[in-house]
């Protein structure tokens, strides 16, 4: 089954290319990481998968839906999402809990009516992002890290198919960072657990778990495969356009720019 497919995808704007000739499909079983710098077009990928984005030029399915011809609210209530821009539109005194049930419903904080059944789940979902005693805090009070478990929770509470986590490490400290990669790991290995994209500019962050990573520059896929194999120093360094100093940490890939060989 085919969770993701583009074919020669491309975006335009003021005739310049954001996204150019993206070719990449995501088979069922198979979790990815999308590698790339500020400004490679990451988030513009990830809005084209959600369907608030339509391309310019190619096509592409999204759970065996086309974007353009589906009604992309049914289809986002299959697919989660977690990013920073999603944060930043919950009210500061909406409940924990509240928020995770919201992702039933793709809607930002609750409007629908929920049954017990429901709630179950949503503190089952808080449950497995170690958050269970979050249910009833507000918002506001939340950690940054607290925050991206609950938006988590929240993208599992439709059971959807696919998981999307956009920088979901972005300022967290060493530690509740650690935290929430071991929580996505043991995510990652439930029975019924969804097909993961996991976007990044930070290769540390890239678990084994991810068996397939996208390299994407300037708005072009530079490489796609099993991690193991693109994540190599000569193309990472390539892909950089500078010398790197690279280190294996365990199953990690740590990477510095080699100032001695940096001109």
């Amino acid at each position: 089954t085919m969770i993701v497919e583009l074919e020669n995808v491309s975006v335009i704007r003021n005739n310049k290319y954001l996204l150019k000739d993206i070719n990449w499909s995501i088979k069922d079983g198979e979790h990815w990481a999308i590698y790339g710098l500020n400004g490679a077009g990451k988030t513009m990928l990830l809005n084209m998968l959600n369907g608030y984005i339509f391309p310019s030029k190619g096509w592409l399915k999204v759970l065996g839906k086309t974007v353009g011809q589906y009604d992309m609210r049914r289809l986002r209530k299959s697919i989660g999402w977690v990013s920073s821009s999603i944060q930043e539109k919950f009210h500061d005194y909406s409940i924990a809990l509240d928020i995770v049930l919201s992702g039933k419903f793709a809607t930002v904080d609750l409007y629908d009516e929920t049954s017990e059944e429901d709630l179950i789940y949503a503190r089952n979902c808080l449950t497995k992002l170690d958050a269970i005693n979050l249910a009833d805090r507000e918002y506001r009070t939340l950690s940054q890290g607290e925050k991206q478990r609950v938006l988590i929770a929240r993208g599992l509470m439709a059971k959807p198919k696919l998981l999307i986590l956009d920088e979901p490490c972005t300022g967290l400290d060493i530690i509740a960072r650690e935290q929430l990669l071991e929580i996505i790991r043991n995510l990652s290995k439930d029975d019924n657990a969804p097909t993961l994209i996991y976007v990044t500019h930070h290769t540390e962050e890239i678990l084994p778990t991810f068996s397939h990573t996208l390299l994407l520059k300037k708005g072009e896929v530079y490489q796609a495969g099993p991690t193991d194999e693109v994540l190599k120093e000569d193309s990472l360094s390539n892909f950089l356009e500078v010398p790197i100093v690279y280190e294996k940490s365990g199953d990690r890939i740590l990477l510095h720019i080699d100032y001695d060989r940096h001109v």
